[in-house]
């Protein structure tokens, strides 16, 4: 047989004795997708999660294949050592809905890690189905966003693109994605309707990672959108 390999790990086999090829599926045609310390991948390999972050399918052999729903990906950066990373290009950050700093925890949050690990490896049990997250995801487009709280979040990226301490602003996609992530934040809360303060609740969170300071300082993006978040006028 023979066999060809893809740069995200997918499988084709060649069986000369049917004269056929098989597809095997790589591991991330499954609904979540952990990929610890991204930054150390090859460019190669980043760029291959560029299709199924932004199309939800794989394209092998010209071939397209459509991921599971639901599909996402939890991805973690190394930021403490540069040796053997690669950072990853802004196209693919911007596929991210939210980046957050953990840090760490904090006192009784430790005590709490400690009271789990004492007699073992904690178990860990389902919470949710794949078709519940499916339900709550379609629940989440239903959520109303009225005219002025897209012009809001209109005026807020548009801010970001025109900011002189900022070499780069936010895409329409992170736009988009500003406003779904207000949407899911208002289902949280029990609304059928988007409000200002949603976005400005969620807006750090999806914004921070799109924007490429001027400032090599570590707080220049957190201070700008502050700057924004506090400048840019709130519909009524």
């Amino acid at each position: 047989s023979i066999l060809t390999f893809s740069s995200i790990g997918c499988i084709t086999i060649y069986n000369p004795a049917t004269r056929t090829f098989q597809f095997v599926p790589a591991p991330v045609f499954a609904n979540v997708v952990l990929a610890d310390e991204i930054n150390r991948s090859s460019p190669r390999t980043q760029s291959a999660l560029l299709e199924a972050m932004g199309e939800g399918q794989v394209t092998f052999d010209g071939v397209p294949h459509p991921l599971p729903r639901p599909f996402m990906i939890i991805a973690t950066r190394n930021l403490a050592e540069v040796h053997g990373t690669f950072p990853l290009p802004q196209a693919q950050l911007d596929r991210f809905l939210f980046s957050f700093s953990i840090g760490y925890p904090g006192r009784e949050e430790e005590v709490e890690i400690l009271d789990r690990h004492e007699h073992g490896q904690p178990a860990v049990g389902p919470v949710l189905t794949a078709g519940d997250i499916v339900r709550l995801q379609d629940e989440v487009c239903q959520v109303q966003v009225s005219r002025p709280v897209k012009e809001y979040i209109a005026n807020l990226v548009a801010e970001t693109r025109t900011h002189a301490e900022l070499a780069l602003g936010v895409s329409p996609r992170g736009s988009v994605l500003l406003q779904r992530a207000a949407q899911g934040w208002a289902a949280i809360e029990g609304r059928a309707f988007a409000t200002p303060d949603d976005v400005k609740a969620v807006a750090p969170a999806v914004l921070r990672h799109r924007l490429v300071p001027r400032s090599s300082h570590p707080e220049a993006v957190a201070q700008c959108l502050d700057a924004i978040l506090s400048t840019v006028p709130v519909p009524l």
